[in-house]
């Protein structure tokens, strides 16, 4: 007996979720029309009203249902700087700290040209213009710590270095909380050569 056509578009539609493989989409799809069809309508309806309402921050590129998002209309956020990560869960990350009061700027992405993104895909001329509007002092470089995001640090620093504003990136080295013994030596030499003195 076959699985019937809809049931199966919903299972291939399930598999666009990252780490959502084969079967877990058909468990997904299963226990959706089985066991939580209320739930499924839920689903579908906030699907459908999210791809509606949400769209990009004029100014940060973030998610959001305003021409600007909330952060960005802040008074209280410092707009001399100016924060490049590359997707609003990182945005969001960077928030929970406390440790920073400026403004971001979210690409949407990372430079990888194998898989055709480069700076057109990642709109950088919108990033430009926002680093030179007089405002910025300085951008903060807080693209992740893997090949791509490296090259996109990279890409960036050397396009923003013609702009009259100061360029950093974030540290990495040893984590909170973390014992060198089980620290990977990549991570280990990253720290020795991002050493800081003491305050006095």
């Amino acid at each position: 007996m076959s699985t019937p056509s809809s049931l199966e578009s919903l299972v291939e539609a399930l598999r666009c979720l990252p780490g959502v493989g084969p079967k877990s989409a058909q468990r997904m799809a299963y226990a959706l029309m089985q066991h939580d069809r209320t739930g499924a309508l839920r689903l579908a309806d906030s699907l459908r009203g999210a791809l509606a309402a949400i769209r990009h921050c004029g100014r940060c590129n973030t998610f959001t249902e305003i021409e600007l998002c909330e952060r960005c209309a802040s008074p209280k956020r410092d707009a001399s700087l100016l924060c490049v990560v590359e997707t609003p869960v990182d945005m969001n990350m960077m928030e929970q700290t406390h440790a920073y009061s400026g403004l971001y700027y979210v690409l949407m992405g990372r430079v990888s040209p194998l898989d055709g993104v480069g700076s057109r895909e990642l709109q950088l001329e919108r990033l430009l213009a926002r680093a030179s509007d007089g405002i910025v002092e300085e951008v903060i470089i807080a693209t992740n710590f893997t090949n791509e995001g490296e090259a996109t640090a990279h890409y960036l620093s050397e396009m923003l270095k013609t702009r009259s504003v100061r360029v950093s990136r974030i540290a990495r080295g040893v984590p909170v909380g973390g014992e060198l013994e089980y620290v990977d030596s990549g991570t280990l030499a990253q720290a020795f050569r991002e050493r800081r003195t003491f305050a006095e």
